[in-house]
């Protein structure tokens, strides 16, 4: 493909973009293929010649977009979302063209600079003091991943790394509606499924502090060596919000290391209202939030923040001679603050959206998903045959729908067959959990573009399902 040809299918791919977007209210938010169906529909081998563009993009729109689920369409409901906006997708075409990797300073000054500068931004904007240093790594499982080996590392004097566990007594505390990074984490940090310990949480499915100081009790009598806790300010499940002003106090008393995982709910911290009475944020040691899910910033872009740099870099740093440069004294290498040696320019499409909308955009669209949100609420409140089973936290609803004539034992059925009959429909797309044993049906209102007739097609959905059974 020549220049030519590019400029031609770009201005082509452009308008199907912008086509997309004007059209996919409707198109069904959620692929409805059988598995298998989209590998069998391709050939199983390459093609010996070139094809013609044109035939390619035939079989995307033909083969390929029947399998795709729209997580941009303004009736996507489901898990957290992964919004985007046109001024991200700018960013990353060019962050496609120019194509660097962007390991060192060297390699691309303005990525390295940047990124420092945009997080810089971002960290004053939610209320991070400036002791706190940023880096974009890919999602918020890689960040809590790096949290936890840095904690170890520290509290090992960095000896792990060297020689390996000799002898493994770490202990690591998150709430029971923690999400499954953390588990991952331990696994992979060597520490160990069974030395993560799961706090009981309170009827806002919060972890209780003095469960936690407890535990941590009960590991010293025995031998152990409690390492760190992760506070969740949001979980998967229902947004719940642990007390972060009790569990970074525990943290001070007995010196553990602390990470929050706000990896959805941090982009609230922009509102003011949301972030005041949060206290006791910045004894934290690290904190991470995700970008690619409430701040309208494609995949992947987690912002994540270390106080202590040092112990970061002696946990990653490693230089052989052929990454060395004249200026590593004087300039952030971010291929030492992580896991990967290679790294997208994830900061230029963030530098877009943060400039083309402007906070105070952001802070008016967040509030109106927060708004719709308890629009929803009072609806399912409003209904006979339906329950909120968790606090309305910012602008996730956790709900179910139980009518008077059936069992406890048959609500959670009947619960499966609304959220399969929604979601069947095309026209809404939700999730679920679990939470006191009940199924539990999730619709959260993050959509870059939802307003209240989308949530009104939500509402006539769960009605039609409700009748139906």
């Amino acid at each position: 493909m020549n220049t030519d040809e590019f400029r031609k299918y770009g201005y082509y791919l452009i308008d199907w973009i912008s086509n997309y977007f004007e059209n996919i209210s409707n198109i069904p938010v959620k692929s409805k293929v059988e598995p298998g169906e989209i590998y069998r529909s391709l050939p199983q081998l390459p093609p010996e010649e070139k094809e013609d563009f044109i035939k390619i993009l035939d079989d995307f729109n033909r083969i390929i977009l029947p399998g795709i689920t729209h997580w941009q369409h303004p009736n996507f409901f489901a898990f957290f979302p992964a919004n985007n906006s046109f001024p991200s997708i700018l960013g990353e075409i060019l962050t496609s063209a120019i194509g660097a990797q962007c390991m060192i300073w060297e390699t691309s000054p303005s990525a390295t600079e940047l990124e420092q500068l945009t997080l810089d931004w971002l960290k004053r904007s939610i209320g991070l003091p400036e002791e706190f240093s940023g880096v974009i790594q890919d999602t918020a499982s890689t960040a809590t991943l790096v949290s936890i080996l840095t904690a170890r590392e520290k509290y090992s004097n960095f000896s792990i790394n060297k020689e390996g566990f000799q002898n493994n007594k770490f202990r690591v505390y998150c709430s029971q509606e923690a999400h499954s990074s953390i588990d991952k984490a331990v696994k992979i940090s060597g520490i160990g499924e069974n030395n993560l310990v799961k706090i009981e949480v309170d009827d806002k499915f919060s972890l209780i502090p003095e469960k936690l100081e407890t535990a941590i009790l009960q590991d010293m009598e025995n031998g152990m060596q409690p390492l760190c806790v992760v506070s969740a300010l949001g979980t998967t499940g229902s947004l719940a919000i642990d007390p972060i002003e009790k569990i970074a106090e525990i943290c001070q008393k007995y010196s553990l290391w602390h990470h929050i995982d706000a990896a959805y709910a941090g982009s609230a911290l922009l509102l003011e209202e949301f972030r005041n009475p949060i206290k006791n944020l910045e004894l934290c040691d690290t904190f991470v939030f995700n970008p690619h899910k409430w701040l309208f910033t494609n995949f992947d872009c987690s912002a994540y923040y270390v106080k202590d740099k040092h112990s970061l870099l002696k946990t990653f740093e490693i230089t052989p001679s052929y990454l060395q440069s004249d200026y590593d004294r004087r300039v952030t290498n971010y291929r030492d603050w992580g896991i990967q040696l290679g790294r997208r320019f994830r900061a230029l499409k963030l530098w877009f959206v943060l400039r083309n909308y402007g906070l105070d955009n952001i802070k008016t669209i967040l509030r109106n998903h927060i708004d719709l949100a308890k629009y929803f609420a009072e609806w399912i409140e409003n209904q006979k045959n339906f329950e909120l089973l968790a606090p309305v936290n910012l602008n996730l609803v956790c709900f179910r729908f139980k009518p008077a004539e059936y069992e406890e034992s048959e609500i959670n059925d009947l619960n499966k067959k609304i959220e399969k009959n929604i979601n069947n429909t095309g026209k809404a797309y939700i999730s679920h959990t679990i939470l006191n044993g009940k199924y539990t049906l999730r619709a959260v209102f993050g959509q870059t573009n939802v307003a209240k007739r989308n949530i009104d097609i939500l509402i006539e959905e769960i009605n039609k399902a409700a009748r139906s059974l």
